[in-house]
């Protein structure tokens, strides 16, 4: 008799993140609270992690009113001393930082000759300080309890190709591409996976000022779908760079998420 497999048990087995603990920085936002959900929806306890406290809150509570388990808490991307807190947290409570998702972010379309100091410190800081301290201080969990995790950095189509009116947002996410390939290379051998994941056109508070309607126009001709993501659409890219089965050999990769935008030319 022929052995029958189980589509649920089988997509249990590849993408499920049952007992595993996830860290969303970021989570408060579109595109981070809609990772978070799917983090939590696969079976995660979510961490949803950002400056708004009454936003991440809400997201907790989303995700506890649709049956996920999740808790909430405010802090400032930059700060190792508020993640070092969460961290600490997370110890008390038997937990592990098994799946960190840097994801939160800034931009501005100051033309170049009139960024200021403040602006590009600013930017990087959010941007990239961010990652380097939350790799720092969760990784350090991981390896000191010789635990395999999964390091996922939002960067974006930017980093890739420099997008017009986005100077310093296209080089903090270029140097978000590098960090992660260096990450990735260093942990390796301790189980550690890190990737990043580049989302195309997701309209979200951090770019909404730079879609004017002649950006738009250019955006969708520019795009084999025609039309922008939703932010849903990036779970599954999510939860597989996630998964300690199915992304288990995935390390060092962008995963790009854009709507055929990077296969265009001309």
């Amino acid at each position: 008799m022929t052995n029958m497999i189980d589509p649920a048990t089988y997509l249990q087995h590849c993408f499920g993140l049952g007992n595993k603990t996830a860290v969303v920085i970021g989570g408060n936002g579109t595109l981070g609270s809609a990772i978070a959900r799917a983090l939590a929806h696969a079976g995660a306890h979510v961490i949803v992690v950002g400056r708004d406290a009454t936003r991440c809150r809400q997201v907790e509570l989303s995700i506890i009113e649709a049956g996920g388990s999740a808790e909430s808490a405010m802090a400032d991307v930059a700060s190792k001393t508020d993640l070092e807190a969460i961290a600490a947290k997370l110890e008390e409570a038997g937990r592990y930082p098994d799946i960190v998702v840097n994801g939160a972010g800034t931009n501005s379309p100051t033309p170049f000759l009139e960024i200021s100091d403040e602006e590009w410190d600013r930017i990087f800081r959010i941007n990239l300080t961010g990652i380097r301290v939350s790799c720092q201080v969760f990784a350090a969990r991981l390896l000191g309890a010789q635990r395999p995790g999964s390091i996922i950095n939002i960067a974006s189509l930017s980093a890739i190709t420099p997008l017009s009116r986005v100077f310093t947002y296209s080089a903090s996410k270029a140097a978000v591409l590098n960090l992660t390939q260096n990450l990735a290379r260093e942990w390796a051998p301790q189980g550690i996976r890190v990737n990043a994941l580049s989302p195309g056109f997701f309209p979200a508070e951090q770019n909404r000022k730079v879609l004017t309607p002649d950006r738009v126009a250019n955006i969708m001709r520019h795009t084999p779908m025609g039309r922008f993501g939703e932010p849903q659409e990036l779970a599954g890219a999510v939860l597989l760079l996630a998964a300690p089965v199915a992304g288990s050999f995935i390390t060092g990769h962008n995963l790009v998420v854009d709507g055929g935008f990077t296969a265009m030319t001309i």
